[in-house]
């Protein structure tokens, strides 16, 4: 039985994001395999958050830039340590190297945070969704940030082949310390509705998620009205997690574009909706909304940055890839109407999701991996890069965290 150490960036909520149900589908793994969990976060309790002692999991707060933590993990003596996201891995990484060395360090990315933030930057200067990947070569303090985590990390997982891919050709991080692991899609749902006994296209998402944000209002200004004209009396709901005020305010009846804020069950809405529509102009990783909709057998439009990382092609897309946003309300309209469509559509999604996104792929890859880093030293010597970084460029991450304990200790706040 290894011990494993998962430090959250948040507690998880799966019903609220994918990055929730990736941390459980993570946890599921190791549970599977009979491993001691312990899971930590520095943040705050959410009502959403998954009850983990359900799995009997020893839950934990911890604080940033205390000492203290060094004392608990020395006593966990963790085997496997996995930081969730980048910044987690900056604020405890350096501690976890000092007390537990030999503890296999997992970044769990969820996405490249520096190819959404240069995605959303090109948004704003109107680059096309085409051209958004050439500013991903733009050198950012983000980028350089992250990718060090990942250099000093000793497996980083990918969702998305796309990103993993990038790593490896633009920025020369070396293959073995890159896994693919993408979400993996729940069980087709037995007894979907069929075509005739579905209504109305739907968006859903977390609104804390800037993405689905700017989608939302993108379908608001552009997508919802061409969709509209070809579907008179079409009806938009959205939903999601953290919906606020502003988003409540698109509200429109007459229009048809329906927010209804977090689904009690996100499976049940889109599975009765015909069409699910997702018009994201930037982003990164992959859409957790996209595979829940060809699990739903709901056929979907998006863009190629919405499809990325999942597929690159039409022909075996669950419905329609379509960065134009006529070309997106025509194909959209198209499934909507039109039975035959819908249908084929539908099976490439069940077939994508068979050939992809499986938990049996996942749980072989991830076994896999950990498999090849019995010799934890010598995978660890394949880099120059990454023993520097470890040695030189944590310091910085180090000394600003012993500052700021020192500061808190002396009664000058600090966090």
């Amino acid at each position: 039985m290894r011990r494993v150490l998962i430090i959250g960036k948040v507690w998880p909520e799966p019903s609220s994001s994918a990055a929730g149900t990736r941390m459980m589908q993570l946890i599921h793994h190791f549970i599977d395999n009979h491993d001691a969990l312990t899971f930590v976060s520095s943040a705050n309790e959410s009502v959403f958050q998954e009850d983990l002692s359900k799995w009997n999991i020893t839950c934990s707060f911890v604080q940033l830039n205390d000492s203290s933590f060094n004392d608990f993990i020395e006593k966990l003596n963790p085997q496997i340590v996995i930081f969730d996201r980048f910044m987690t891995e900056e604020q405890f990484g350096w501690r976890v190297m000092d007390s537990c060395p030999n503890a296999i360090r997992i970044l769990n990315t969820e996405d490249l945070h520096f190819l959404r933030e240069a995605r959303y930057k090109a948004l704003k200067q109107k680059v096309s969704m085409l051209e958004q990947n050439e500013i991903a070569a733009v050198r950012s303090d983000l980028q350089l940030r992250e990718l060090a985590s990942i250099y000093r990390s000793d497996m980083s997982l990918m969702v998305s082949d796309f990103e993993a891919t990038l790593l490896q050709e633009l920025f020369q991080i070396p293959s073995e310390k890159i896994v693919h692991l993408p979400l993996y899609a729940t069980d087709k749902i037995d007894s979907l509705p069929p075509f005739e006994r579905r209504d109305g296209f739907v968006f859903i998402g977390n609104f804390w998620h800037e993405p689905n944000w700017d989608a939302v209002r993108y379908l608001k200004s552009t997508i919802w009205p061409a969709i509209r004209k070809k579907v008179p009396h079409g009806k938009l709901s959205i939903y999601g997690s953290y919906c606020s005020e502003k988003v409540y305010q698109l509200s429109n009846e007459k229009e048809g574009f329906l927010v209804k804020g977090r689904a009690s069950d996100a499976f049940d809405v889109v599975s009765k909706a015909k069409v699910s529509i997702v018009p994201l102009r930037f982003g990164a990783g992959i859409k957790g909304k996209l595979i829940e909709s060809m699990v739903c057998g709901t056929p979907s439009v998006t863009t190629s940055i919405g499809a990325e990382g999942m597929t690159n092609s039409d022909e075996n897309w669950g419905g329609f890839i379509a960065s134009d946003p006529e070309e997106f309300a025509e194909k959209a309209a198209q499934l909507y109407v039109d039975q035959h469509e819908w249908e084929m559509a539908q099976e490439r999604g069940f077939e994508l999701i068979q050939q992809r996104f499986t938990k049996e792929q996942f749980t072989r890859k991830l076994n896999h991996s950990l498999e090849a880093l019995v010799d934890l030293e010598a995978h660890r010597n394949k880099s120059v890069v990454s023993l520097i970084l470890q040695k030189e460029a944590h310091q910085a991450s180090r000394y600003m965290s012993i500052w700021i304990e020192e500061k808190k200790r002396n009664g000058h706040g600090g966090s």
